[in-house]
């Protein structure tokens, strides 16, 4: 029984890790958490890469590196039977951005909060509301289980952002993300798949005064993990986007979005009630604004409550 406890919490523990490592790519969103308890996690990662801007804004040659931390706090619940959770996050970023500005070398730093995010999901089947020993003896007893959850992630106008910038920490406008999974667990592995649509808000106070409008991203992702020992995991992940063409004061742009990104993540036990994330993600765009990025991340996370 104790292994069994090791195992299923070190399951939910890797949950914080991927949120703080990738907000894109997020396997074990649809994991058998038992209800009743909390997790708090920690992480850091560094971004660089690439980034070919709107021809129309002069930018050309431009690079990014920079260095970001974020909170992540998760509460699981009893929503009418069902296995139910809320996550929030909090992101913090000092990034460093350069290259040529009319043909002339330029470059800006920002430093500050992003935009926070809250996400609510819900196990529909497949995944009881437990508790204690009663969590524990069902998962022991069902090793092969598919989990089917839906969930609604939002994204709040939080960051730092100014119109009279070009590069904003934050995006000054919400996004909703309706999403809805499966999870299939046979023995130590898992495979999960996630179709998603970030709905966009406006930004009525995009640069120098004029309107975004964005079209919805609709988004798809696909995950494979294996637990070798108790706490000791690695996953390898893939998604794809398309869609996003902005539309700036009534003018359509050629900026629809064609994303695909892939990262290996593996954590390691410090006890069984703490963990380590380890991940590496490369995220890429085939269109005229494109991007090319990479990241390295580290995540601790620790369950209390039960």
């Amino acid at each position: 029984m104790k292994v069994v406890r090791q195992i299923l919490l070190f399951i939910a523990l890797a949950s914080i890790g991927d949120e703080l490592l990738c907000q894109e790519l997020e396997p074990r969103r649809w994991s058998h958490l038992p209800s009743g308890i909390n997790f708090i996690g920690l992480g850091t990662a560094y971004t660089f890469g690439d980034i070919n801007f709107d021809p129309v804004l002069l930018l050309e040659d431009s690079e990014v590196d920079s260095v970001s931390i974020a909170a992540v706090y998760i509460r699981t619940f009893d929503w009418f039977g069902k296995s139910a959770r809320l996550d929030l996050t909090l992101p913090y970023a000092n990034g460093h951005w350069n290259g040529l500005l009319n043909g002339e070398p330029a470059s800006v730093r920002r430093q500050g909060f992003g935009d926070a995010r809250l996400r609510l999901s819900v196990n529909l089947a497949g995944a009881p509301a437990l508790r204690g020993k009663e969590f524990a003896q069902y998962r022991a007893s069902n090793p092969v289980t598919t989990v089917v959850g839906a969930a609604v992630a939002i994204t709040l106008p939080t960051g730092e952002y100014s119109s009279d910038q070009l590069i904003n920490l934050g995006a000054n406008r919400w996004i909703v993300r309706p999403q809805l999974g499966v999870l299939h667990q046979r023995h130590k592995w898992q495979f999960e798949v996630t179709g998603s649509v970030f709905l966009f808000g406006d930004n009525n106070n995009f640069w120098q005064g004029t309107v975004r409008e964005q079209d919805p991203l609709w988004f798809i992702q696909g995950h494979i993990i294996h637990t070798f020992k108790p706490g000791l995991w690695a996953s390898f992940s893939g998604g794809y986007g398309y869609g996003s063409r902005s539309t700036i004061s009534g003018l359509q742009k050629a900026d629809d979005s064609r994303l695909r990104y892939w990262k290996v993540s593996l954590g390691v036990p410090i006890n069984p009630r703490q963990g380590l994330s380890f991940a590496f993600a490369v995220g890429r765009t085939n269109t005229r604004s494109d991007a090319d990025l990479n990241r390295f991340a580290l995540g601790w996370s620790m369950m209390f409550g039960q």
